[in-house]
């Protein structure tokens, strides 16, 4: 059986995780990209921030693959729902150290372990902390004592967390006001513009090797619009309306496949 985007003129589905990433260079990703090297060489605290889907985790993977590796020491932890302290234990066992069972003791490791990194081995720690409006907020309250090197009041990593929008909010809070006065780099990803989002398609299935006409322009403004500037969205509607159009022989998407491809997906 010929797989249902095959009908299309495409090497393999751009429009799902796939080993072949297609990175579209938005206006809004490059921002992002700018933003994240402008925290790795300052360092210090960043916040980037985005409702679901709008592609903070692909940028932030893609920006930290491309650090170098030979001034930059990536961590990453998507485990801000943990507890405190086996927060903290997952945190130096990602530095490479051998995690303690108290708190203060596993703060000191971390410490130390910063400190070799940046000086013995010259290299700046990039600590990505995802998904970061799910951090206790013991957790967030630690953060600047964690980060903080009285010794010279250099800060001596990047820190970034990454989360839904209401981290801004969280972090308003006067209870977290020592930490917000730290923040180096504040940026929320608004989404794609229609244009880009029109970009986005095209260079998408560029990327698959299409040289055939798919979609109808109105069946672009279609997804567009219940897309609502959200790249996951687009990738899920232009599946779902591959996947129709094969199953109704058309070889060219029609709004009215459109339209079914998103009631399918709300129904989903």
């Amino acid at each position: 059986m010929m797989d249902y985007f095959t009908r299309y003129g495409l090497e393999f589905n751009p429009f799902i995780k796939n080993s072949k990433e297609i990175l579209v260079d938005t206006a809004e990703y490059t921002e992002t990209l700018f933003r994240l090297d402008y925290l790795a060489k300052t360092k210090g605290f960043g916040l980037l921030t985005g409702s679901p889907g709008r592609g903070k985790t692909t940028a932030i993977r893609s920006w930290a693959s491309n650090l170098n590796p030979s001034l930059y020491r990536v961590i990453y932890t998507g485990l801000s729902t943990l507890i405190p302290n086996d927060f903290y234990r997952n945190l130096v066992q990602e530095l490479g150290a051998e995690p303690a069972f108290q708190k203060p003791a596993n703060f000191r490791i971390i410490q130390e372990e910063i400190i070799r990194l940046s000086i013995e081995k010259r290299k700046t720690p990039v600590i990505i902390i995802d998904e970061a409006n799910y951090i206790n907020n013991v957790i967030l309250n630690d953060l600047k004592i964690l980060f903080n090197f009285e010794m010279d009041s250099r800060d001596r990593a990047a820190v970034l967390l990454a989360g839904l929008p209401k981290l801004n909010s969280t972090l308003g809070l006067g209870i977290h006001e020592p930490l917000k006065q730290r923040i180096v780099m504040n940026y929320n990803l608004e989404g794609t513009t229609k244009e880009e989002g029109r970009y986005y398609i095209q260079e998408k299935l560029k990327g698959a090797g299409c040289n055939q006409t798919i979609f109808e322009d109105a069946a672009i403004e279609a997804i567009l619009n219940a897309a609502d500037g959200t790249p996951r969205l687009i990738n899920k509607y232009c599946n779902a309306s591959m996947l129709i159009g094969d199953s109704n022989k058309a070889d060219l998407i029609t709004t009215d496949i459109v339209m079914k491809a998103v009631n399918d997906c709300e129904l989903g």
